[in-house]
């Protein structure tokens, strides 16, 4: 339920590929995310993209209710994509929910198709949000807005992630991978130990 494709010019694809049930993770779905990331070293770029309508759903329900929503596969996924040394994009083609906003805040830049909506409501379902979560989210719109969606439970539009700065742009979704593609096209025929200086720089800052 995870697909990798890999690009001639070094491009990693992942698609979360369980449409039926909104993309919901399950622990293999997790590991096999992780395990991707974690392989990446050598990729000279990462898109995390999901099939159908809705990117991810976060953790499917029944292995929440198991011990999937505290699990550290989360944790371990996050920091594996934020690892990365190359561009990172989550392409989002739909609704980003739940505990899936950690791997799209772990990448660098976040695109996503109009209509598209991001919710977190990790409070309602009893649970505490992964811990570098509100730390990234907090970085990329203020901590009000953070708590906005972690405390108040509120959806956020695609307008509105896009005037926040939670997305960088919205895409036509006939076009969204190709996008993805674009943005990674200079790092990925650039000098990678360039590249890895410039992500130094940034991230340091």
């Amino acid at each position: 339920m995870i697909d990798l494709t890999k690009s001639e010019t070094g491009v990693w694809t992942v698609t979360i590929n369980r449409p039926d049930k909104a993309n919901s993770l399950t622990p293999d779905m997790l590991t096999d995310l992780r395990d991707i990331a974690r392989d990446a070293q050598s990729a000279r770029g990462f898109i995390i993209t999901g099939a159908g309508r809705v990117f991810s759903a976060g953790a499917d329900l029944d292995a929440a209710r198991a011990g999937l929503a505290t699990s550290p596969l989360w944790e371990e996924l996050s920091a594996a994509i934020a690892a990365l040394p190359c561009v990172s994009v989550a392409a989002l083609n739909g609704t980003l929910a739940g505990g899936a906003n950690g791997m799209a805040l772990a990448c660098d830049i976040r695109i996503a198709v109009q209509g598209a909506k991001v919710f977190y409501p990790v409070m309602k379902l009893g649970y505490m949000p992964q811990p570098s979560d509100p730390r990234r989210m907090a970085a990329l719109i203020g901590p009000a807005r953070t708590k906005m969606i972690l405390m108040a439970g509120q959806k956020i539009t695609t307008d509105q992630a896009l005037a926040y700065g939670l997305i960088d742009c919205i895409v036509d979704a006939d076009q969204l991978i190709n996008h993805a593609h674009d943005l990674i096209a200079d790092s990925a025929a650039a000098d990678p130990a360039l590249v890895a200086g410039i992500r130094r720089l940034i991230d340091h800052n």
